[in-house]
């Protein structure tokens, strides 16, 4: 072994680069301040392994990506957990990144000679926010589709790039299956590469200057090892940040809503909760702009484009901003009194745009329920022997592929869900003209339909392309002779002749 480990370092360097940054000295000892780089790391190799296994189910097109994502929910061994862990994996990264960024920030690190070390870390912590960003829309349920429109908006209103940006990000007007491609391709490709290489060059730079050191400006006399004594700290920390994840897909998985609706022009999107701050300053520029008599695009350009473009710009320059030459906490009270205002206006328009979204939405819960995950409504077996007492030779069949296709919508026991797919329990439609069904099942269904006084507007997708004849009148007569319904079953004949 040993002239193994000898051929290796003779032909690599690896073995002594590994031996001095194991034995690296830590000025001022190991430290729990010093953790969240690496449990940051972490995190992002769990995206990467996630979103791999991922990728071999998920088919980016507007037509595909809500159902191969239910499929994954469904139909994939641990599919929802898998799932799940990427959600909150993709929540994890960005509090760690934003911990580490502000530590380096209050220990006064992005000071000389770490001027570039600190900017390819704040390049890293908006290529993390563009991960969630192109991530969102993915699942091209009712939320992704109309928060990701509010967010290419958004991008419009930035002068001179803003349209082109946004006619290359739709799919010519709208959303579309281009917009799923680019997105896919920016969250899946071309981000994590540029990701990658960042953290790369990050961890170059560090190893070139070294750790910085407590917050002072005496060097100090003490120091430690990274191994073991640091590197325990970040295992703890890695350790505890995967375990919470763990949980909160295990307990909360993510929920999916109903299939996207470009025609649905009452549900209330939401963002991803790392940019409600962002949706606040929008949400009080109507009262800004008509609190000093300003024209309201004005305020809205400023909202959208330039605090955000002025707040990246300082975190960006901070290094040459900050004059001050001292590190110690006491001797920057203006950095750091801009810093704690900077962060409880974060805090509080994050607050106020949750607390907007959220009355919004009580308001108009249309379309909120999730279908599938966490907050759906639980879905238990329909009761075989209903099916059977009909005496309906196809209902048995007809019951699998009910399960199959149409439960993840109209749930097992056809109680539908409220606002978005209509219950076929109890449907006076569905126990009514058979022809009217085979129409409905054959074609789809598209807009707002009511049933018993009730509105629902979720999508249904046609079948006829994707389902036999037989199988068709299979599934028709089930319903319609399932959870309390009694009608006449449907032949394989009606179907044919309707087609």
């Amino acid at each position: 072994m040993t002239n193994v480990i000898k051929w290796i370092e003779g032909r690599t360097g690896l073995v002594s680069a590994l031996k001095d940054f194991l034995t690296e000295d830590i000025p001022g000892g190991a430290t729990y301040w010093y953790v969240w780089g690496s449990a940051t790391l972490i995190v992002f190799t769990i995206q990467v392994v996630t979103g791999i296994i991922l990728t071999f189910y998920y088919s980016p097109s507007a037509a595909t990506a809500w159902k191969s994502t239910a499929f994954i929910y469904q139909h994939v061994y641990g599919g929802q957990f898998l799932l799940s862990l990427h959600f909150w994996g993709a929540s994890a990264m960005i509090v760690l990144v934003s911990i580490h960024l502000l530590q380096v920030l209050v220990f006064g690190a992005y000071k000389r000679p770490r001027e570039i070390q600190w900017v390819v870390g704040v390049t890293l912590f908006f290529f993390t926010l563009s991960m969630g960003l192109t991530g969102y829309l993915l699942p091209w349920d009712l939320n992704a589709y109309f928060a990701t429109q509010v967010a290419i908006n958004i991008a419009a209103s930035v002068p001179i790039i803003g349209q082109q940006t946004a006619y290359f990000l739709n799919d010519g007007a709208t959303l579309g299956t281009l917009t799923v491609g680019r997105f896919y391709g920016l969250h899946v490709w071309a981000t994590p590469a540029l990701l990658i290489g960042l953290i790369g060059l990050h961890l170059f730079i560090f190893r070139h200057n070294g750790p910085a050191g407590p917050a002072q400006d005496e060097h100090p006399k003490t120091t430690g090892r990274f191994y073991p004594d640091q590197i325990f700290m970040d295992t703890v920390i890695a350790f505890i940040s995967f375990l919470v994840i763990v949980a909160l897909a295990w307990y909360m998985p993510a929920p999916l809503l109903a299939e996207a609706d470009p025609n649905n022009a009452t549900f209330t999107p939401a963002p991803a909760w790392y940019f409600y701050a962002l949706y606040g300053l929008l949400r009080i520029a109507p009262a800004v702009a008509a609190f000093f008599r300003l024209p309201l695009e004005f305020v809205n350009l400023a909202a959208t484009v330039v605090l955000p473009g002025v707040f990246a710009l300082v975190l960006v320059a901070l290094p040459w901003l900050d004059r001050n030459p001292s590190r110690a906490v006491l001797k920057r009270p203006f950095m750091l009194a801009i810093t704690g205002i900077s962060i409880i206006a974060i805090i509080w328009l994050t607050k106020y745009s949750a607390d907007a979204i959220g009355a919004e939405q009580k308001l108009n819960p249309a379309g909120q329920t999730p279908v599938l995950g966490y907050g759906a409504p639980p879905q238990t077996p329909a009761p075989a022997s209903t099916a059977v007492v009909t005496g309906n030779a196809a209902a048995p069949d007809g019951a699998k592929i009910y399960s199959t296709n149409c439960a993840s919508c109209h749930g097992a026991n056809g109680t539908g869900l409220p606002g978005a797919f209509p219950p076929l329990a109890g449907n006076p439609v569905v126990t009514g003209d058979p022809n009217k069904v085979i129409d409905i099942v054959d074609n789809g269904l598209h807009g707002v339909v009511k049933v018993n006084g009730q509105s629902y507007n979720g999508v249904m997708p046609s079948w006829k392309s994707s389902l036999k004849p037989a199988d068709i009148s299979a599934v028709i007569t089930y319903i319609r002779s399932s959870w309390g319904n009694s009608a006449p079953a449907v032949t394989e004949a009606q179907v044919k002749a309707h087609k």
